[in-house]
């Protein structure tokens, strides 16, 4: 498996250090141009350093620091974070197929640490929590560069697991964050899609912001499969012999219905949604998804 450090090469950093997230909504922090905010003020524990920007208030200037690097740059206190971004990972069994070289799973994860980077990047803060049946690993939201280390590390560390919880999973990490932000849901969606749109419309209830990225195998968005072929549940163990040249136009319909309900879904209830193939390279897809978002966001 290619770890996350490997797959986030120099120039994909590089790339994703140009492009910006927006909040298309109110968010719980401090107001400093990128986003909207219901709070002013500081509190009294220093987080990190970040540029200057213009329009910064100059009193959070550290002149300290100026004298020393002949750079300008804010203080940040944890209160100060413009935005919460939390990365809701699937990592349940079914995240865990791969046509190709690539995994579900391991693409998801390469997408949330890619938005980790650019969460902190921007002066926000990335957390993360990784779910099957419930939430199995939560780092809680931190504008600390530091913390992109630690989400990078447990996003190597992640498996497949046991069957799908999503609902359950998403009503934990909803009620977990404690400020409004933007909620980034990377999973396959293989449950009853009334069940996962009733579970994100909690979160737009909750007063968040939410993406969800449809992560799906090149296989399973074509159908490439010929003659009898044997399909397994990679959750349950289930074995399915079919014919694979009788099912696959009822199947492709069956998947755009599924993916179509999923999408209209999200867009009545002011969700964001995407679908992305493994085939496609993750940081192309990202960086196509983030100019298209910030387009809309301006």
């Amino acid at each position: 498996m290619t770890q996350v450090r490997e797959a986030l090469t120099a120039e994909t950093l590089a790339r994703l250090r140009s492009m910006e997230l927006r909040a298309r909504v109110m968010v719980e922090g401090h107001f400093t141009g990128q986003h909207r905010s219901h709070f002013r003020g500081a509190s009294v524990e220093f987080a990190d350093h970040r540029d200057y920007s213009p329009g910064d208030e100059l009193r959070h200037l550290d002149w300290k620091l100026y004298g020393r690097s002949d750079r300008f740059f804010i203080k940040q206190f944890d209160a100060e974070t413009n935005m919460s971004v939390l990365l809701v990972l699937d990592a349940s069994g079914s995240m865990g197929y791969a046509s190709g070289p690539v995994t579900k799973l391991q693409y998801a994860s390469y997408l949330a640490a890619g938005m980790a980077y650019l969460t902190v990047s921007q002066g926000d803060a990335p957390g993360l929590a990784v779910f099957d049946t419930a939430v199995r690993h939560w780092l809680a939201p931190l504008a600390r560069p530091a913390h992109v280390r630690r989400i990078w590390e447990a996003l190597d560390n992640v498996g497949p697991g046991g069957e799908t919880g999503l609902s359950a999973a998403l009503a934990e990490a909803a009620s977990a964050m404690r400020r409004r932000g933007l909620i980034v849901l990377l999973s396959d969606l293989l449950d009853e899609p009334e069940r996962v749109l009733r579970s994100l419309a909690y979160f737009r209830h909750r007063g968040h912001d939410a993406i969800v990225f449809h992560v799906l195998d090149g296989a399973e968005a074509s159908f490439p499969f010929r003659g009898p072929t044997v399909f397994e549940d990679l959750e349950t163990g289930e074995r399915l012999p079919t014919e694979s040249d009788d099912i696959r136009a009822a199947y492709r319909r069956q998947l755009q219905a599924f993916i179509g309900q999923l999408r209209d879904g999200c867009r009545a209830v002011g969700i964001d949604y995407q679908t992305l193939i493994t085939d496609e390279p993750f940081d192309r897809a990202l960086r196509a998804y983030l100019a298209r978002r910030a387009r809309l966001t301006r």
